[in-house]
């Protein structure tokens, strides 16, 4: 893939990426977000198996490193049922989670790369044999996991395969890859279908409802137009008033692919 000018996307990406060590965030959310608003984005590699350029980056300054993944809409696919810069979406679902209270999505802001604007979000140090199923069946992160569920449904994702639920060696569980989320019309394709049924923890119905009674913070909405802002907080008030996670109401057919 190319950038306008011609240079190559992720150029050299054939060659292994070397992932960091670490605690999954080693600098306070607020920095980091500073930091991938205006450091300096230098290019490390492609990430494997991305159908839109997915870049491994280092954002430094004079003080401060750290990695992150950076997704230029310059890198996109076009699709027929999203506009273009669904880089933005992944903004978005970082500034949901933040409304909620929920820490389950790395720190993601708007940064200008080598490639043009794009979404820049801390890379998450993890344990990469881990997945949704696997956690799930061990039993391990079960809060963070609810809440990615009820974070899933009130965003919309049409795409929570279970490689995209990573465990940080902090030892929490953080959601990744929002781009196919907001849409108007609920589409919501997840692997996470284990809660069906079951009651809303009293955490999760608390922060719907701070949700829906103080309404989205301009962090959110901004990115957003108006009905998929409107769509939004209509997902938002109807799990709440179930006052449980929903079942697939198509009969199994909301399910990503592949699943992992």
């Amino acid at each position: 893939m190319t950038d306008g000018g011609g240079e190559s996307i992720g150029a050299g990406s054939d060659e292994p990426v070397e992932l960091g060590g670490g605690a999954a965030f080693g600098l306070p959310t607020d920095e980091l977000i500073d930091l991938f608003q205006t450091g300096e984005i230098e290019v490390e590699g492609r990430m494997p198996n991305s159908s839109n350029a997915t870049l491994l980056v280092t954002v430094s300054d004079d003080e401060r490193s750290h990695q992150a993944i950076y997704k230029p809409g310059r890198g996109e696919r076009p699709l027929w049922d999203f506009p273009p810069d669904l880089y933005k979406r992944e903004v978005a679902m970082y500034r949901l989670a933040d409304a909620l209270g929920f820490d389950v999505i790395p720190p993601t802001t708007i940064g200008i790369g080598p490639f043009g604007e794009g979404s820049v979000q801390a890379f998450v140090d993890a344990e990469f044999e881990h997945h949704y199923f696997s956690l799930h069946e061990e039993g391990i992160g079960r809060a963070d996991l609810e809440r990615l569920c009820a974070l899933d449904i009130v965003g919309n994702n049409t795409d929570r395969k279970s490689g995209h639920c990573l465990l940080g060696r902090d030892g929490r569980i953080y959601g990744i890859d929002h781009g196919l989320a907001f849409h108007a019309q609920f589409k919501l394709r997840t692997v996470m279908w284990d809660y069906c049924g079951h009651e809303l923890p009293d955490e999760i119905a608390e922060a719907l409802t701070r949700f829906v009674d103080e309404g989205p913070p301009v962090e959110l909405s901004c990115l957003l137009d108006r009905i998929e802002m409107d769509a939004t907080m209509t997902r938002a008030k109807a799990l709440l008033e179930a006052g449980a996670f929903p079942d697939d109401d198509t009969g199994g057919h909301r399910w990503p692919w592949p699943l992992i």
